[in-house]
């Protein structure tokens, strides 16, 4: 490897690949102080001196139907993107999730002789195992999040390295729940349930409203429930109006951002499928997991499903530690049902809580290093 200062190019594609980036980074600029790094990212990525190229929500669209509406816009970004790449030659080029986007311009450039790393292995253990083959073609190698996954990689000729889950890192092992409250302006006593109705227009579109008339259920059987919300800001406005058709007022709080917080200080979650979940879950809430999709997206997804669990939790404790309600069973009657039946259980409550201290456990790693010593050794293979 030179002396001189690496140069990266990233795309991440959505808030949580961001954020997976933006830890990265944390730790590659100790390596490497005077790294340059550029292509396509969000806020967090920006604020450790990333340049985004294109902003990372260009990408942030989930399923078959609704990908196809942005389709040309994608493909044209991607192929834009290869073509500045080919000819800046950046060291490494390092593709943060979004695997529909990333492994075909991966592949592209690696094909071209530009090294290239994956950070999220594909949940090919989950649906769509065929996807091996492509993964071999496009990386060099592979940043695996669960500690299973390099094995499996392993068995189909895929060099991969299990770093732990940065987030389990960042997210404290004991949450301080009263300050998180008292931050908030929560009332320090009583039951506080955070809504998280997701990230994306597609998400809150399917989600939020009956995620608000599940809320206004549990409100009617329990008064002293207090809801908290946390809102992409962009998607306050479609929120606001979900709790309004709900019936819901001042008994919601809606706040922008500040997840992490609010998932401290509540007692439990009612939250949208996705990296969320893991977040919870290394918080150690319990939580009920929804998700919501197009029709068609689903069943074709369903079809190609390996495991019954579609919530991180589930799939890394193996078994249904927490519900999943998905498509027509996530309606607002089993939504406030599920959210009672937690309430009305502190000992269930208690034991989820030690499961989740164990997972933590499990994917506290010293991430940053781990993934930034396994880049520095693709980096030396060009030699």
């Amino acid at each position: 490897m030179t002396s001189r200062a690496p140069t990266f190019a990233m795309v991440a594609g959505e808030a949580s690949g961001d954020l997976l980036a933006g830890l990265l980074l944390d730790g590659m600029r100790v390596r490497w102080p005077q790294l340059r790094a550029a292509g396509i990212g969000g806020p967090d990525m920006a604020r450790r001196g990333f340049e985004a190229w294109w902003p990372h929500d260009k990408l942030a669209v989930r399923g078959y139907v609704e990908v196809l509406r942005h389709y040309r816009e994608i493909v044209g970004i991607r192929e834009q993107l290869k073509q500045r790449l080919l000819g800046e030659r950046p060291d490494v080029f390092i593709g943060v999730d979004a695997p529909d986007f990333n492994l075909d311009l991966e592949a592209g450039l690696r094909a071209a002789g530009v090294k290239t790393v994956h950070f999220v292995c594909p949940s090919i253990w989950a649906w769509r195992p065929g996807r091996t083959d492509k993964i071999r073609r496009s990386c060099d190698h592979v940043l695996c999040l669960f500690p299973f996954e390099p094995a499996l990689l392993a068995r189909h000729g895929i060099p991969a390295t299990y770093v732990g889950h940065p987030l389990a890192n960042v997210l404290p092992m004991v949450p301080d729940r009263a300050a998180a409250r008292r931050a908030l302006g929560l009332a320090e006593q009583g039951e506080v349930v955070a809504i998280l109705p997701g990230s994306r227009v597609s998400e809150v579109g399917y989600l939020a409203a009956p995620f608000f008339q599940a809320a206004a259920r549990v409100r009617q059987a329990r008064p002293g429930v207090q809801f908290i919300v946390a809102a992409v800001p962009a998607l306050r406005p479609a929120i606001e109006q979900a709790a309004r058709g709900a019936g819901l007022g001042p008994e919601v709080r809606i706040v922008d951002g500040r997840s992490h917080e609010i998932l401290t200080a509540c007692d439990l979650t009612l939250i949208a499928s996705g990296t969320a979940t893991l977040e919870a879950a290394l918080l150690k809430r319990p939580m009920v997991i929804a998700y919501r999709m197009n029709w068609l997206t689903y069943h074709i997804m369903r079809r190609q499903q390996l495991q019954p669990w579609i919530g991180l939790p589930n799939i890394l404790c193996g078994e249904f530690v927490v519900p999943e309600l998905v498509q027509d069973r996530a309606n607002p009657d089993a939504l406030a049902a599920s959210v009672l039946e937690w309430l009305r259980a502190p000992d269930r409550m208690a034991a989820v809580q030690q499961r989740f201290t164990a997972l933590h456990q499990l994917l506290q790693r010293d991430t940053a290093t781990l993934a930034t010593d396994a880049i520095e050794k693709v980096i030396s293979q060009k030699a």
